[in-house]
């Protein structure tokens, strides 16, 4: 496992390579503490992602997914007051846009990765993000069509790297992912 310091100690290599590589380039990069607008997600998103589409074969997700993390304010709680909006950050426009990324949301909510809640928005005022470490292990726990052994190892290959440990069989799941959301009980619409 990556430890605190490991990690300190990997980012000052880092940090040291790039600058020798690229010197003089700070100026011209993100910095999430000088500036403001960021979102914090998980170092494995890729491989979430990708997860999620094989699963949604014919109806990637994997932009709309995204789209709610960039909207979230580091609490999993995303308001849904502008659909248009979100679709069009999703990558859908035009007249269907706003109803393919509710089909999108949906699916989102079935695979449980998401909860949605009704409001003065409509049907899609609200929605909660759930762990996605914790539901993708529960989808490969149930055999979840879609969800290749071949991904599920490279998530958990790449978790062990970053020192995810909640990708662990040792590290106990919230009964909410016991016995509920997997089985549809905790992100119906309302």
């Amino acid at each position: 496992m990556t430890s605190v310091r490991d990690a300190s100690a990997i980012a000052k290599k880092q940090m040291a390579l790039r600058d020798h590589l690229w010197p003089g380039v700070e100026a011209g990069l993100w910095d999430r503490k000088a500036n403001k607008g960021f979102a914090t997600i998980p170092k494995t998103i890729p491989l979430i992602l990708k997860a999620m589409d094989e699963m949604t074969k014919g109806a990637p997700v994997s932009s709309t997914y995204l789209t709610l993390w960039c909207c979230t304010w580091d609490n999993s709680f995303v308001s849904l007051s502008k659909p248009a909006d979100l679709a069009n950050a999703a990558g859908f426009g035009g007249q269907r846009g706003e109803h393919t990324w509710s089909t999108r949301m949906k699916k989102l909510q079935e695979l449980d990765f998401i909860a949605i809640k009704a409001g003065k928005s409509g049907p899609m005022s609200h929605a909660l993000i759930y762990n996605p470490h914790f539901v993708l292990r529960r989808h490969h726990d149930l055999r979840t069509p879609g969800l290749t052994e071949a991904t599920y190892t490279s998530l958990i290959e790449w978790a062990l790297d970053v020192g995810a440990k909640d990708m662990l069989p040792e590290t106990p799941m919230p009964p909410l992912f016991c016995d509920g959301v997997a089985e549809g009980k905790a992100g119906v619409i309302e």
